[in-house]
């Protein structure tokens, strides 16, 4: 409890000293932006190890393609969120636009271009993406989409979106999909950090060329579900 509550207030007070120095990167070209603000994303993976003694382990980086992909992932924590900026290439993420709001936060957040939709507005959200997405995709940029809209308690599972199936079938871009057991160990709705080691899986890749959105979800939500399976039976 005391290692947890400790790293909390690292991490909040963190933000109140490095986002004005994030801001002031605004000038700079995406990537030496991004380089300096993931950098915080970066400490604070290297801190919950050293701290609460919570590590990670990928398996599957072969499966990684040299290009920019849609990475579908499972959401149980905010673990992913920050780790997932040290894993992989640069990347954007399909949020909710709420985020955008926060002060500081919020602020250097939108500088890392991400895709910052109303969940509310249905097909005009899942347009949102495509379009955003593909301009994204056609820079070099990863985008990042947690399908099932929210962060799962580990053992719950809801009926993946549409969006980065779309997104994948209309841009012909593959999807790279990912499953992790992150929220063993930070749950989602949780205080306190376990130690130990989250284990994140990444998938072989699924093409989305000549398939329909609804074949490229169902072959991600397969993938990542059975997957998932085997990560819960090995905690």
């Amino acid at each position: 409890m005391l290692r947890s509550a400790v790293f909390n207030l690292v991490m909040w007070l963190s933000v109140f000293v490095y986002a004005p120095i994030a801001l002031l990167t605004f000038p700079l070209p995406f990537r030496w932006r991004y380089r300096v603000i993931a950098h915080w994303a970066r400490f604070h993976v290297w801190f919950l190890k050293i701290l609460c003694r919570l590590d990670y382990r990928v398996e599957g980086r072969e499966h990684l393609p040299d290009g920019p992909a849609i990475l579908l992932a499972k959401h149980q924590s905010a673990w992913e969120t920050l780790a997932f900026q040290v894993i992989f290439p640069p990347l954007v993420w399909v949020l909710k636009r709420e985020l955008m709001w926060i002060p500081l936060f919020g602020w250097v957040l939108s500088l890392l271009r991400p895709i910052a939709i109303d969940r509310g507005s249905g097909r005009k959200a899942v347009e949102q993406v495509i379009n955003q997405g593909r301009r994204r995709l056609q820079s070099g940029l990863w985008v990042v989409i947690f399908p099932e809209g929210t962060r799962m308690a580990p053992g719950c599972r809801r009926r993946y979106g549409i969006s980065g199936a779309v997104l994948a079938s209309r841009t012909g871009y593959p999807v790279v999909p990912v499953a992790h057991n992150a929220g063993t160990y930070w749950p989602r709705r949780g205080f306190t950090k376990r130690p130990g080691t989250i284990r994140v899986v990444i998938g072989p890749v699924i093409p989305s060329r000549g398939k329909s959105a609804e074949e490229i979800r169902r072959q991600t939500e397969d993938w990542i579900e059975n997957k998932m399976l085997e990560l819960e039976r090995s905690n």
